[in-house]
Parts: C-alpha cells; sequence; structure tokens
C-alpha cells in the first residue's frame, strides 16, 4: 500500500472538512459567513473544554460572572479600544439614538464588576472568569474554517490584584496552561511579547509604566529558568504578555494561551483598593484565556488529533454494534449499562453487515467499539475494538471489502473491567 504523503496527511486532518465530516460544527449561508454553528456532537466537546478549564481556575480561587453582549461606546471609549479597533467592530444605533457595540472582548466589563465597591487589601486578589462569546467585524476574505470567526468564545478571565500579588497571580495561571495543554500531548514554548519603543502610539500609557510591567514579567521567566522568545511589537496594546506556543503533531506552531499584564486599563478605570495605611492604592489588573477562543483552539485541536480525541473528551466514547438481530437484547442490555455510568454511548441497528457498521465507527474515531453476539451473550462479556489497534487500522485501511464477520473478534473482556477501563482513562484524562 502506498505510503500517505505529507500533503494527503494535512488535507486529511483539516479542521474544516474534519469537522463536518465528524459532524461537529457546520456553516449556513443564511446565518452568514464567519458565523460556526456546533452540532450536539461539537456542543459536548465545547463544554468539556470549558469545565476543564474552569476546574482549574476554581481550584484557585476564581469565581464565574456573567456580562451582557453589548455595550454603550462610552465603556470602550475609556477603556481605550475604541480608538484603535473602532472599524473592527459591529455597532448598533438605537431607536433612541444612542451608539452600542457588540462586545469584541470582555476585560472593560470586568472592570466595572470590580468597580462596583471599594475593597479592602485583605479582599485582593479578586478573580473574574467568564466564558462567552465575543463578535469582530473581520473582513470576509480573512475569515477561515474555525481559525477566524466573526463569532468567537473566550474562555476568559481577569485577576484585579496588588502590585505585590501579580507574580503569585501569573504562576498560578502559567501552572493551568501547563496542565491544561499537557492533557493533549501539546509541547510548549514561552514568548515575551513586548512593546515597540520605536512606535509608542500604538500603545496606552507612559514608558514608565511600560517599564516595569515588562521588568516583571522578565523576572517571573527567569524564576521559571525557561528560554523565551523575544516577541518585540507583539504586546498588547495594554500591556505585555507572555504567549503560550504550542507545537502540534504535525510539527506546526500556534500561538494559543495568553497572560497579559494592565498596568493602565486601572489607572483609565480608577481601579484601587484600601492599604494598610487607609489610602486608596492603584492596582494592576492580570487578563488570562487559556484557549484564547474555543474554536481556534480546537480548529488546531481538531487536526492535532486527526480527530481522533482522548477518551474524556470523544463526543461519542463507546459504539454497541449487536452481531446480528438475535442478540439486539443483550446489546440493548449493554448500552443501559454504559448509559448508566455516564459514558456517552451510541447502538446500531443489525440491518447492516458488522463490518461496514464498524468501519463506519472507525471514521467517527469513536475510541471503543464493543460488539456482542452468541459468545458474548453466554459468558455475559462483551468483545472490544480500541480504537487504532491494529485490526481497526486494518479495517479503515483495507480498499476491497470489508472484514466478516467472524473475523471480527479482537479481545472478550467482562463489562466490571471494561468499566473500570473506562474511568481510569476518563479520570486520569489519558491520552
Amino acid at each position: 500500500m502506498a505510503k500517505t504523503s505529507e500533503n494527503e496527511n494535512n488535507e486529511n486532518r483539516d479542521h474544516k472538512k474534519l469537522g463536518p465530516k465528524l459532524d461537529l460544527f457546520t456553516f449556513s449561508d443564511l446565518v452568514g459567513p464567519g458565523l460556526p454553528l456546533w452540532t450536539p456532537k461539537g456542543t459536548i466537546l465545547r463544554n468539556l473544554l470549558d469545565e476543564f478549564v474552569w476546574q482549574l481556575r476554581k481550584t484557585r480561587g476564581y469565581e464565574r460572572v456573567e456580562i451582557p453582549h453589548i455595550t454603550k461606546k462610552e465603556l470602550y471609549e475609556k477603556s481605550g479600544h475604541w480608538e484603535k479597533f473602532k472599524d473592527e467592530l459591529f455597532q448598533i444605533k438605537t431607536r433612541e439614538g444612542h451608539i452600542f457595540a457588540v462586545k469584541p472582548m470582555n476585560c472593560p466589563h470586568h472592570t466595572q464588576i470590580y468597580a462596583r465597591k471599594p475593597w479592602s487589601y485583605r479582599e485582593l486578589p479578586q478573580r473574574y472568569a467568564n466564558t462567552t462569546m465575543c463578535y469582530r467585524d473581520e473582513q470576509s476574505g480573512e475569515l477561515g474554517g474555525l481559525s477566524r470567526v466573526r463569532a468567537f468564545t473566550q474562555d476568559d478571565a481577569h485577576a484585579f490584584c496588588r502590585m505585590s500579588q501579580v507574580k503569585e497571580e501569573f504562576l498560578k495561571i502559567w501552572d493551568i496552561i501547563h496542565e491544561f495543554y499537557g492533557a493533549f500531548g501539546f509541547d510548549l514554548q514561552v514568548r515575551f511579547s513586548r512593546h515597540d519603543p520605536k512606535q509608542p502610539e500604538k500603545y496606552l500609557g507612559d514608558k514608565e509604566r511600560w517599564t516595569t510591567a515588562e521588568n516583571i514579567l522578565g523576572e517571573i521567566i527567569k524564576e521559571k529558568k525557561v528560554k523565551a522568545i523575544d516577541g518585540i511589537g507583539e504586546a498588547a496594546f495594554y500591556g505585555p504578555k507572555l504567549d503560550f506556543m504550542a507545537k502540534d503533531s504535525l510539527g506546526r506552531e500556534w500561538q494559543v494561551a495568553t497572560i497579559q499584564l494592565d498596568l493602565n486599563m486601572p489607572d483609565r478605570f480608577d481601579l484601587t483598593c484600601v492599604n494598610e495605611n487607609g489610602e486608596a492604592e492603584r492596582i494592576a489588573m492580570i487578563h488570562a484565556a487559556i484557549m484564547g477562543s474555543i474554536e481556534r483552539f480546537l480548529s488546531v485541536l481538531i487536526e492535532h488529533t486527526g480527530g481522533a480525541f482522548p477518551l474524556w473528551l470523544s463526543p461519542v466514547q463507546a459504539a454497541v454494534l449487536p452481531l446480528s438481530e438475535k442478540y439486539k437484547t443483550y446489546a440493548q442490555k449493554i448500552f443501559e449499562e454504559l448509559k448508566e455510568k455516564n459514558i456517552r454511548v451510541q447502538m446500531t441497528d443489525a440491518d447492516e453487515p458488522l463490518g461496514k457498521r464498524i468501519r463506519e465507527s472507525e471514521i467517527q474515531k469513536i475510541p471503543y467499539v464493543i460488539v456482542v453476539g452468541e459468545k458474548e451473550e453466554k459468558s455475559e462479556n462483551v468483545s472490544v475494538r480500541r480504537r487504532g489497534s491494529a485490526f481497526a487500522k486494518a479495517t479503515a485501511d483495507k480498499q476491497d471489502g470489508l472484514p466478516s464477520e467472524a473475523s471480527a473478534k479482537e479481545g472478550e473482556i467482562s463489562m466490571e473491567n471494561l468499566l473500570e477501563k473506562i474511568e481510569r482513562e476518563v479520570n486520569e484524562k489519558i491520552i
């Protein structure tokens, strides 16, 4: 059999083709370009990823908040976003003549949650997490699958803290990022994204504030003993950041997570705490996105895994295939047993040949294919095929027909052992 070329491999992993093939998302001309629609399977993926990030944040003291999807333009004028990005904002004119914007980011809203009341230094840091959709008026020619869209979901968070707490807060987020990306086998490198002093007009705030912020990030890099890429000119307009670069299974590099230190927005919104001396003390604001946007992260993850997601993330974790109609009752019993354990399972009818159903399960990248027939019913066991096994590969690669039902035996196991195996694989997030 001819070897698959690198171009063919890349094309087979293209999320724009593989996503719809796996029934994860779709686009509609009636809805509009750059506005993905998520199927039930795709929504499972999104929710599992978001919940994983939330659990990592929750253990480090973050609290969930929620914000509206529109705002008066005055909020973005005060934050500085309006001047720099007004052409990229979807704008709404109300019937009373007021101008609102559909939010392209969440940080200005979060400043107003912090600003709702005075805070003592004893109550800091305040940490807000918010997974919410944002919208940007991208040009049609720049749109591409999930990589560049007009509606994207940020797993966004902001920590409001004293300057003396900045390093500790950065390190908490650093640990979250490495735990999250480690679950997918990504290798990470850090880019120190600094401002370009030759183009001061691109940034908010004075030189002293930028020097202070960049020195703190430089100290964090030294403490972590990592060699960072120098990203001069790559800073956000309000502050420097540490961007995390992930290398995927195809050797391509992507900018994924980011941690940003912002000393400008707290100044523009007059965000303070009351310190030990009863004085108003200016605070710092830390922006942190783990996936960046769920859409873009999934475009990378689909291509990184080729759609073969780890078991804990797979929209369908197991498929139950009765050998024939005669074993449908036993198959239903297995199906219900798996479902009771919160395993995402589906069962196929026995109308089609077994080989064809196995092949379809492989095409859909289902991790466990469970076949039951006379032998399994008598022993009250199941025959299991793990995605990627020798049998599975032979099935997927076979060009001239499908395996016979008699040749479809690979591994028999008790339900008790199978459930233990699945539970461990899910809980430990085994790749």
